[in-house]
């Protein structure tokens, strides 16, 4: 089933109660809830003038580039009964207007009244996070699955619904608002009982997941990212501590509410954090104070294993998934999972063994070649660091094996209107801790391509890269692909980080479909000449050097 049956459907369900304006705005909590509204039908909310159907709430928010309220008459036109904006407007005739000091905030709490509060007939479970939230989502899911529990899945990959896998789009963090609150209603609908959600800075500082209810709230780590859209860092760890202030203000639910904090002992966030999240709180971490830890972990070209211990309990985790810092997200889900859901540790340990892997982190595209090559959307300093490291010591344990020393071959680059501070610095890590780096595009947007990669080569020089020796400069990322694959030899471990799962990359204002995968697969059947997909194409391909050196 699609995304557009299911809404189709959805609507036809909930068109049945046809909440009105003013039932909505009764049930949002101050300041927002207002008696004095018109009583008209409501049949859906939209914040795209496009996107309204007869019937529906349209909701005009200031963007950072466009204005919702220059699009009220579009809205109007295609069927729009009522409007809530921020702004006085003019020529919007007879139907009823709703000022608002902050249309975006209200909006999380009018969506979740018009689905009938979905997020309180739901365990919550909240994940944020500078890296990992995706994995450790996913993690979560498969545990509450093998202890036989109902449950959904919200991430920047998919919502999972029952039977139904639903594409979250290409470049998105946490859905909109209205969005969120569709799906939980869907997973109301489908009889589901328990939701896990990847919860991003983004959703927590515009709102969109305020009416989400959490009960459980988890945190992999808070580093290095976003401070374009933040400004500090410490802005960043307050947008991110939302899920956890949160939790007291959950409504009672007839499931109970744990309302537990789980927190990461080994991270920087741990002090602030354990300050603000209130009595009912756990830790994890490999660190020797933490609650739950985790022990002789050993890495293998299959996966990783520890022992899990606390003082209720001791038991050996193995995951198919590599490097430390998913032993870190194994932790946190299991550490949610048996404390914050009462789910038996041995079965915890099952529904992580079961996971086969994630969808663009560190996952190994194999064509029968005589070296490994993993995609994985490591797009930060601290991520780029993790996925490095864990090379290294799948190298470490191919040596033990099998008497060979290989090297690591990284392929990335740092996208652009994003935190400047962070291309250096990555260059910088790349030419620390891989052998060979290729810098290369992944989502100039509006800035120059040459620019940003100048950038990095400084940082990878600083580090005492030697251009066109240690690292390469490769505008086209096709062509950076098949660069690494081309050097590659047995026993390699090449890395091609910054993309993992997303479907498109984005110059100018135009994304070109891409996806990091195919490309990988399309260069290795060049290598190995056997069939495989067409290399994706990119404004960059075939381009002389003077015309990338100008791109914008």
């Amino acid at each position: 089933m699609g995304f557009d049956d299911i809404l189709v459907k959805t609507h036809f369900v909930f068109m049945n109660t046809n909440p009105s304006l003013r039932k909505i705005f009764a049930e949002v909590p101050m300041p927002f809830c207002m008696s004095d509204v018109p009583d008209v039908q409501i049949t859906g909310i939209s914040i795209d003038s496009r996107a309204v159907k007869p019937g529906h709430l349209f909701v005009a928010m200031q963007g950072g580039t466009v204005d919702g309220h220059d699009y009220i008459q579009g809205a109007i036109k295609n069927g729009a009964v009522a409007v809530v904006g921020e702004k006085d407007v003019v020529q919007i005739g007879n139907l009823p207007y709703v000022r608002l000091t902050s249309a975006r905030q209200a909006l999380t709490w009018m969506a979740g009244s018009f689905y009938l509060l979905p997020a309180r007939r739901l365990t919550m479970i909240g994940v944020t996070g500078t890296d990992g939230k995706t994995t450790t989502t996913n993690i979560i899911y498969n545990i509450l699955k093998a202890a036989g529990l109902k449950a959904g899945m919200i991430s920047t990959v998919n919502a999972v619904i029952g039977d139904d896998v639903l594409d979250t789009g290409f470049h998105v963090t946490t859905p909109d608002a209205h969005d969120v609150q569709f799906y939980l209603a869907k997973m109301v609908e489908a009889g589901l009982t328990h939701v896990v959600l990847e919860t991003t800075s983004h959703a927590w500082e515009q709102h969109r997941v305020d009416a989400c209810e959490f009960d459980i709230g988890i945190v992999t780590n808070i580093t290095h990212e976003h401070l374009d859209q933040h400004g500090s860092y410490e802005n960043y760890r307050a947008a991110k501590a939302r899920l956890f202030e949160s939790l007291e203000k959950t409504s009672e639910k007839p499931q109970g509410n744990p309302r537990l904090a789980v927190l990461n002992r080994d991270d920087s966030s741990f002090d602030f954090l354990s300050k603000i999240s209130g009595a009912n709180k756990i830790d994890y971490g490999l660190n020797a104070d933490a609650r739950v830890r985790a022990m002789d972990v050993k890495h293998l070209p299959s996966g990783i294993h520890f022992t899990v211990k606390s003082k209720e309990f001791e038991i050996p985790v193995s995951c198919k998934l590599v490097g430390g810092y998913n032993v870190s997200n194994c932790l946190a889900a299991l550490t949610a999972a048996v404390y914050g859901l009462g789910i038996n540790p041995a079965i915890a340990a099952q529904g992580i063994a079961a996971l086969e892997g994630i969808p663009g982190r560190m996952e190994r595209i194999d064509m029968g070649q005589n070296f490994t090559a993993i995609v994985d959307f490591a797009h930060t300093p601290n991520a780029l660091k993790s996925a490095l490291v864990s090379a290294r010591e799948m190298l470490s344990g191919m040596k033990e094996e099998r008497g060979k020393k290989g090297r690591v071959i990284v392929v990335f680059g740092s996208a652009g209107l994003r935190d400047k501070a962070k291309r250096r610095m990555m260059a910088e890590i790349g030419a620390e801790l891989a052998d060979v780096c290729i810098l290369t595009a992944e989502d100039p947007r509006t800035e120059s391509l040459a620019g940003i990669l100048d950038e990095m080569a400084a940082g990878a020089t600083s580090r005492g890269g030697i251009e066109n020796e240690s690292f390469w400069r490769i505008p086209d990322r096709g062509e950076a692909i098949r660069f690494a694959l081309n050097r590659a030899r047995e026993g390699d471990v090449v890395l091609v980080c910054g993309k993992g799962h997303e479907q498109s990359l984005c110059f100018g204002a135009k994304e070109f479909l891409w996806d990091d995968r195919i490309a990988v697969r399309a260069a290795l059947s060049e290598v190995l000449g056997i069939e495989g997909p067409t290399m994706p194409y990119l404004p960059t391909h075939d381009m002389e050097e003077q015309e990338w050196l100008a791109l914008k």
